[in-house]
C-alpha cells in the first residue's frame, strides 16, 4: 500500500470533505457525551437550540461569529501564501487598543460618518504593524515566523495591559483595569434592534467575498497562491516574493486588527485584557475548517460560534461540561486535516 499524490482534485471532493470531517468530529464527540451520561442526539439538539432557538440566542451566535470570521480570514490569507501568521491574537488586541486610544484621546469629537471608518482603518493599520515585525525578521534573517508571531501575542497583550492600567485607564472604572470607553457615536450601528448584533457582521461577510474575489480574479491573488504552492517556482516565474509576502502580511494583519476594532466598537465599547476569549487562535481553526477558502470561513465561523454559544444551554440542561464544545471544535480540526490529506493523496495497492 502506498500514497500517491492526485494530479487533479475533483470539485465535489473539496466540497464534501469539510462536511465529512465535521460529521466525523461530531460522532467522536458523541462518544464523550455518551460517557458523560447524556443522550447524544439530545445534547446536539440542545446545542442547536441554545445557539439558534430564540432571537436572542441567534443574534448572540452571529455576534460571536463576527470576530471569528475576520481572524479566520486573516489566517486563511496568510496560510494560503505559506506565511504562518500565528499572531492574530496580538494583532486583535493591538487593533482594539488603537481604536480606544484614538477615540478617547484624539478623534472623539468627529461626526460618526467620518469617525467610524477612520477608527476601523486605524485598527487595521495597528494589526498590520504588528505582523510586519515577524515578516521582516523572516525576510532579513530567515527567522521562523511561527515562533516570532506567536511570541508577539504575549508582548502585545502585556503592552495593552500596561496602557489600560496607565495612560488609557478609565478613572470611572473603580480601579478595574480597563480603557476609557469609545465615544457613543463611534459605536457601530445595530443590525437588529434590542440586540448586540451589529453592522460588523455584514462587514465581515463583505470582506470574505472581497478576499475570495482578490484571490481568484486578480494578479496579486495569483502571486500569493504561487508563493504558497512553491516559493522557488514563484521566483523563477518572476513573482516578486518579498513584495508579495509584505502585501499578504498587511492584508492578514489588517483583518486581525480590524476584528479587534469591530469587537470594541460593536460590542464592548472599551478594552480589557479578557476582551478576546482566544479569537486569534480560534481563527486558525476556522481557517483550516474552511480549507483556507474565504467563503468557507463564513460557515466555519458560524459553526464554531454555534458550538461555543450552544454548549452553555447543553450544559445547563444535561449537566455535562461545556468543554465538550472545545473538544468538538478540536476534533473537527483534526478530522479536517486528515480529510485534506486524502484530498491530495489517494491510496494505491
Amino acid at each position: 500500500m502506498r500514497f500517491e499524490r492526485r494530479e487533479h482534485r475533483p470539485l465535489y471532493l473539496l466540497i464534501v470533505t469539510p462536511v465529512i470531517a465535521v460529521i466525523a468530529a461530531l460522532a467522536l464527540a458523541g462518544i464523550l457525551i455518551s460517557i458523560a451520561g447524556a443522550p447524544v442526539l439530545d445534547a446536539y439538539w440542545r446545542i442547536l437550540t441554545g445557539a439558534f432557538g430564540s432571537r436572542l440566542s441567534a443574534t448572540e451566535t452571529l455576534t460571536r461569529a463576527t470576530p471569528l470570521m475576520l481572524t479566520g480570514l486573516a489566517a486563511a490569507v496568510a496560510f494560503r501564501a505559506r506565511l504562518w501568521n500565528i499572531g492574530a491574537e496580538g494583532q486583535f488586541y493591538l487593533g482594539a487598543v488603537a481604536v480606544a486610544a484614538a477615540s478617547s484621546k484624539l478623534l472623539g469629537n468627529l461626526p460618526a460618518p467620518i469617525l467610524i471608518p477612520l477608527l476601523l482603518l486605524i485598527g487595521a493599520i495597528a494589526g498590520m504593524v504588528l505582523i510586519l515585525i515577524p515578516l521582516w525578521l523572516r525576510l532579513r534573517f530567515s527567522v521562523d515566523e511561527v515562533v516570532t508571531s506567536l511570541l508577539m501575542n504575549f508582548i502585545a497583550v502585556l503592552f495593552v495591559s500596561m496602557l489600560i492600567d496607565g495612560v488609557l485607564k478609565d478613572p470611572l472604572a473603580f480601579g478595574w483595569p480597563q480603557s476609557q470607553s469609545v465615544s457613543d457615536h463611534a459605536m457601530l450601528p445595530k443590525l437588529i434592534a434590542r440586540s448586540r448584533l451589529h453592522i460588523g457582521f455584514a462587514i465581515a461577510i463583505a470582506l470574505a467575498v472581497a478576499v475570495h474575489f482578490v484571490q481568484s480574479r486578480t494578479v496579486f491573488g495569483m502571486q500569493s497562491r504561487a508563493a504558497g504552492l512553491s516559493p522557488a517556482g514563484a521566483v523563477f516565474a518572476g513573482v516578486p516574493l518579498g513584495r508579495t509576502l509584505v502585501k499578504v502580511a498587511c492584508v492578514s494583519g489588517g483583518l486581525a486588527g480590524l476584528a479587534g476594532a469591530i469587537e470594541v466598537m460593536g460590542v464592548k465599547g472599551y478594552v480589557t485584557t479578557d476582551l478576546s476569549p482566544g479569537f486569534g487562535y480560534a481563527g486558525i481553526v476556522v481557517a483550516m475548517l474552511a480549507n483556507l477558502n474565504p467563503l468557507g470561513v463564513v460557515f466555519a465561523a458560524i459553526f464554531t460560534a454555534t458550538m461555543f454559544v450552544g454548549a452553555d444551554g447543553m450544559s445547563r440542561g444535561l449537566g455535562i461540561p461545556t468543554y465538550i464544545a472545545d473538544v468538538t471544535v478540536a476534533l473537527s480540526l483534526l478530522t479536517m486535516l486528515i480529510a485534506l490529506f486524502f484530498t491530495q493523496y489517494r491510496i494505491r495497492r
